[in-house]
């Protein structure tokens, strides 16, 4: 059985964590992904949270093609095809629904669900989706909920995301369960309006170092 979402795992391999952004303006979106590269990063998650999502991850896909940028909060079937016309290298929902499901077909082995439960984490993998995301991470139990899926559900791996702080990421990490995590703090939506390229290229540094 093939496994599209290799190269994103052993991209995280190498650097795990994962900026979830929220860029409103498609011009920053080539520095931005010049400062995460430079930063250490591997992988980039935008979300589609704002018009201009689709035109950020085209352009940084063309200023950095060794970055492996995802798309966010995919809710529908359209926000999948569009994504990955723009040239999504995988594709993240905040949960999933027999629609959404019904409409990614053979996509699903792009997209990472999210899920708060072990009975949802047990049907997602039925479905056949490789990857998880714990979301939101913070608030459904965290690390110590990871643990106690690993025990009787080793098989499956996580990126936990939603309120993980540069604090706590590496307590994530060090789970055997969890690939990678997703975090905000890297690039803020104020570092990115102040355009503060060398310092998000700092937190990121500091953030693998730490880990």
């Amino acid at each position: 059985m093939t496994f599209p979402l290799k190269s994103l795992v052993e991209a995280a391999s190498k650097a795990p964590i994962v900026p979830v952004l929220v860029v409103d303006r498609i011009e920053v979106a080539a520095p931005l992904a010049r400062a995460l590269v430079d930063g250490g990063l591997t992988i980039a998650e935008v979300t589609l949270r704002t018009p201009s999502g689709l035109g950020v991850i085209e352009e940084m896909k063309t200023a950095e093609p060794g970055l492996k940028v995802g798309a966010g909060t995919v809710l529908t079937e359209t926000d999948a095809e569009n994504a990955l016309s723009a040239g999504s290298d995988f594709l993240v929902s905040p949960g999933m629904s027999p629609q959404l499901l019904a409409g990614l077909g053979g996509r699903r082995r792009l997209m990472i669900p999210g899920v708060a439960t072990a009975s949802e984490a047990m049907a997602r993998h039925e479905e056949g989706f490789d990857l998880l995301k714990l979301f939101p991470a913070s608030i459904v139990g965290g690390v110590g909920a990871l643990k106690a899926i690993g025990g009787p559900l080793p098989h499956l791996r996580f990126m936990p995301t939603g309120g993980i702080t540069e604090s706590d990421v590496g307590k994530y990490l060090a789970l055997p369960n969890v690939f990678a995590a997703g975090g905000s703090w890297i690039a803020t939506g104020a570092d990115i309006a102040a355009e503060d390229w060398k310092g998000i290229s700092a937190k990121a540094h500091k953030a693998l170092a730490a880990i």
